[in-house]
């Protein structure tokens, strides 16, 4: 039932009546941005060829923030600005430093946008590599991971 460590944090899983009074509480949300499939060019790799001739990255993102005051008010200005977390993710996967791991790649993408806006609790990060060069040339769709940071 319960197979990420976040899901066992107590405040999640009492209803907001429960969690005490409004100021002396942590606001938590299930509202969610989502930007699926960015695709970017990269130099990121292990091996040499793949800091030489680069590869396609294709990145999900997942930002948890409260998005009440955006959806009661119908203004740009109480929300996160997609354009704005593109244009990061972008920044962090096709510019350098270029990375070994797709891990520390996610993971700068994901420290990235935190710093974006303050309104965003956690980050999501999935990474997707099509053409991992795995020895032996198994045929596979792509490898990937996906991490998880909060905020603080």
């Amino acid at each position: 039932l319960f197979s990420k460590p976040e899901m066992l944090r107590l405040p999640r899983l009492l209803p907001m009546a429960w969690r005490g009074s409004r100021s002396s509480r942590c606001v938590h949300t299930s509202d969610k941005i989502c930007l699926k499939g960015m695709s970017f060019g990269g130099y990121h790799g292990v091996l040499p060829f793949e800091r030489e001739i680069g590869q396609r990255f294709i990145v999900d993102v997942e930002l948890l923030v409260d998005l009440a005051a955006a959806g009661a008010s119908d203004d740009l200005h109480e929300t996160l600005n997609y354009a704005e977390v593109y244009a990061e993710v972008k920044r962090v996967v096709e510019g350098p430093p270029h990375r070994d791991l797709i891990e520390a790649v996610a993971h700068d993408v994901a420290q990235s946008v935190l710093g974006l806006n303050n309104t965003v609790e956690t980050a999501t990060v999935k990474i997707l590599k099509p053409q991992a060069p795995i020895p032996g040339g198994p045929i596979l769709e792509h490898v990937g991971i996906e991490i998880t940071r909060h905020r603080g």
